[in-house]
């Protein structure tokens, strides 16, 4: 069962909603921002269709209900995110290049392991802190923008460049977009890392 947030009265109502939630401390969009407010504004049908393809239930309690619509968009209908943080991808039944009706594995939804050579997906999943992977929203654009991961180091102490993850294609994003990522990211349950990684 999915939380959808009452948007049917338009724009105009997800608006007065995103002006008033606050999604944490320095974290949320400024509605006396008029670009962003028109940004979303122009989103609605794309924040309907993320609560509708959402394969888990999300926890909107505490977070921007419009974000989290967008974020599922661009989480399960442009990013592929599930390609590499899913695995398998497909529930068992599920899978559309078999001719199936399309199940994602919401039992390891985004919960990471998929191998790619020396190279494993991590967890997306919010940690006991509701951090989507652990990272503060800062972060997590830095990680997504310059590709250095802050829990992978060198020898020398600098963060790793991420090898395989498409950083330099998501970093492009704006950040109103990656923000409706990791907002998306909070609302979704938390899982134990993948306990069967594989190709």
């Amino acid at each position: 069962m999915k939380t959808m947030p009452m948007l049917a009265a338009g724009a105009a109502a997800g608006l007065l909603i995103l002006g008033s939630v606050v999604t944490q401390a320095g974290n949320r969009v400024d509605s006396a921002n008029p670009t962003q407010l028109r940004d979303l504004d122009s989103k609605v049908k794309e924040i309907r269709i993320g609560y509708e393809i959402a394969p888990v239930p999300l926890d909107t309690r505490g977070k921007n209900p419009l974000l989290v619509g967008l974020g599922s968009y661009i989480v399960n209908a442009q990013g592929s995110c599930t390609d590499c943080h899913t695995h398998p991808n497909f529930a068992a039944g599920g899978n559309p290049y078999l001719g199936q009706l399309e199940a994602i594995n919401a039992e390891q939804y985004l919960s990471g392991g998929r191998l790619f050579g020396p190279f494993k997906s991590k967890n997306l999943t919010p940690n006991d802190s509701g951090k989507p992977a652990g990272l503060t929203f800062d972060q997590f654009r830095t990680l997504l923008r310059t590709g250095r991961d802050p829990d992978e180091l060198n020898p020398d102490g600098t963060p790793r460049i991420l090898q395989v993850m498409p950083w330099p294609v998501i970093g492009k994003m704006t950040d109103l977009d990656l923000r409706a990522v990791y907002e998306y990211l909070r609302a979704i349950p938390k899982l134990p890392d993948n306990p069967s990684p594989g190709p």
